[in-house]
């Protein structure tokens, strides 16, 4: 799957006029507010999903008309990019508006959720919010021993399931219709905010699933960093099944809101929370791994029909989604609000302020020694991506130091039939510079000039030419990381010392909350399957 070149609309669209904000920490339903209804939110947040991997961006291997709705009802951004390729880090970072190494424990998968930093949904139910979540709210973790006195994002709808027809590996629970349950929950004239979290296209796949529905192999461009097998191109196919299904269900809300007479007063976001699960992509701070699909649709208050490149962050959503519905945002938070962005009628570039952006990476799956890290910095900007490797000695993927069973245990690569193929050791002499880039140890930095090499696999770091800029990049990452108080700039490490709060499956035998009995009884529950 080759980078498409981002689609532009040929004529801007505005379907309504610009309106104003109500005033920071004023509510729409208190005096002062002109009147003006609080706005609903759908926060819809697919789970594994690369950047490209939606119709509108060129992928002809998906059907995603809902996003393609909204992006073009709304506006489509290019450059959104996840805080951390890790599930429960970057759903951290959405809901603290904190970069990963702000928020401690939280910042880990397997985490929980410190009190200092109150995730914004709870000042949402302060403002008169009705909240809740179906699928994958935040996680994976146990948010209670941090100290939050109730769930991070609201009440939980999950009852409602598909029927027995549902395919294999698709998750059973009918978000569309939990949707309708919280809908129907939701007291008189109150607004809302909703998170959809489907779990697809997280695996485990069913085999060969894309291919029943009509997906062609031969449709399928594999980059140059992974080898190029039917096995693979199918795998990706299957990935693209559980894409088209995440959307499928985001359609029915959007007809359901459209139905009610709800969808042009609410807030649709649509995006992923990392990367997809394929060697160099998650858990890796390459583009595969950080960059995310982002459509925003607000009628009436974000003009249509266009297309922005300027440097979002997902620690932007949380002041945009509590200054849209009037919510005074709080100083610790660290992201900027999108809504200036959002409400301007320009494309391309909007704020010249927005060129780059941050990401990071501490422990992901415990598949090191002792619990060790692998701790990396990123900022990347229109022409490059300035990664920096703290502890080069160490392997990204966590192995071949770390043995389970008698085997290596690649942890931070997800179970699949890439890996499978990739741990041949014939397979690696096949393929040596895909299992390299793919398995190898990384140096201290990497520098890429992305708009050359899209796919991120030309190392320039240590090339003379390039030393300048290398050193440029490094001082603005190295400026951001002290501002930021980043421990692992003040040269701490807290994050190995962090419990691993899985409880059950393959981590629950690390699992520093659980006595040496319990971590015993553990280990024969059968393998952790990466989240």
């Amino acid at each position: 799957m080759t980078p498409p070149t981002p689609l532009r609309p040929l004529a801007l669209v505005f379907a309504c006029a610009l309106g104003l904000a109500p005033p920071i920490g004023v509510s729409a339903a208190e005096p002062g507010a002109a009147g003006r209804r609080q706005p609903n939110i759908l926060f819809a947040i697919s789970d594994d999903q690369s950047w490209l991997h939606t119709s509108i961006s060129g992928d002809r291997n998906v059907q995603t008309p809902a996003f393609d709705r909204v992006a073009r009802e709304g506006v489509l951004f290019t450059h959104s990019f996840c805080a951390s390729p890790s599930c429960t880090p970057s759903r951290s970072a959405v809901l603290t508006g904190r970069q990963i190494w702000q928020i401690g424990e939280a910042g880990v998968l397997y985490g929980t959720l410190p009190k200092e930093y109150p995730p914004f949904p709870h000042r949402l139910q302060g403002a008169g919010y009705h909240t809740g979540f179906t699928g994958k709210g935040w996680g994976p973790g146990e948010w209670e021993p941090g100290g939050l006195a109730r769930h991070p994002i609201g009440q939980e709808f999950n009852q409602k399931l598909m029927a027995p027809a549902v395919p294999a590996a698709i998750d059973a629970r009918d978000y569309a219709a939990n949707f309708e349950e919280f809908l129907q929950a939701r007291p008189a004239g109150a607004p809302f905010f909703f998170w959809f979290g489907a779990t697809e296209p997280h695996r485990v796949y069913e085999k060969g699933a894309g291919v029943k529905a009509g997906k062609r192999t031969q449709d399928v461009t594999v980059p140059p960093y992974w080898p190029d097998t039917e096995e693979i191109r199918s795998d990706l196919l299957d990935y693209a099944h559980e894409i088209d299904w995440f959307d499928a269900h985001l359609a029915r809300m959007l007809a359901k809101l459209e139905a009610i007479g709800e969808l042009d007063n609410t807030l649709v976001v649509v995006t992923s929370d990392n990367g997809m699960p394929f060697p160099r992509a998650k858990t890796t701070l390459y583009d595969p791994g950080v960059r995310m699909p982002l459509a925003v649709r607000w009628p009436g208050r974000v003009p249509a029909g266009r297309v922005v490149d300027d440097f979002v962050s997902h620690i932007d959503f949380a002041p945009t989604f509590l200054e849209v519905a009037g919510v005074a945002v709080p100083a610790q938070i660290t992201g900027r609000s999108l809504l200036p962005v959002l409400t301007a009628r320009g494309a391309g570039r909007v704020d010249p302020a927005r060129d780059r952006v941050y990401t990071g990476l501490e422990r992901h799956t415990w598949c090191r020694p002792d619990g060790g890290t692998y701790p990396m910095r990123a900022m990347r900007t229109a022409d490059f991506l300035y990664i920096r490797n703290f502890e080069p000695d160490r392997w990204p993927t966590g192995g071949p130091e770390f043995v389970s069973s008698n085997k290596t245990f690649h942890g931070d690569v997800d179970g699949a039939p890439i890996k499978d193929l990739m741990e041949d050791p014939a397979n690696q002499q096949k393929f040596p510079r895909q299992f390299a880039l793919c398995y190898g140890k990384r140096p201290l930095e990497e520098l890429y000039d992305v708009r050359r090499d899209p796919h991120q696999i030309n190392n320039l770091a240590s090339d003379p030419a390039h030393r300048a800029i290398r050193e440029k990049l490094w001082q603005q990452l190295r400026t951001y990381l002290e501002k930021t108080e980043d421990p692992r700039w003040q040269g701490r490490d807290p994050w190995q010392g962090y419990p691993y709060r899985q409880t059950v499956g393959y981590g629950a035998t690390f699992n520093r909350t659980l006595s040496a009995a319990e971590r015993d009884a553990a280990a024969g529950r059968g393998a952790h399957k990466p989240q």
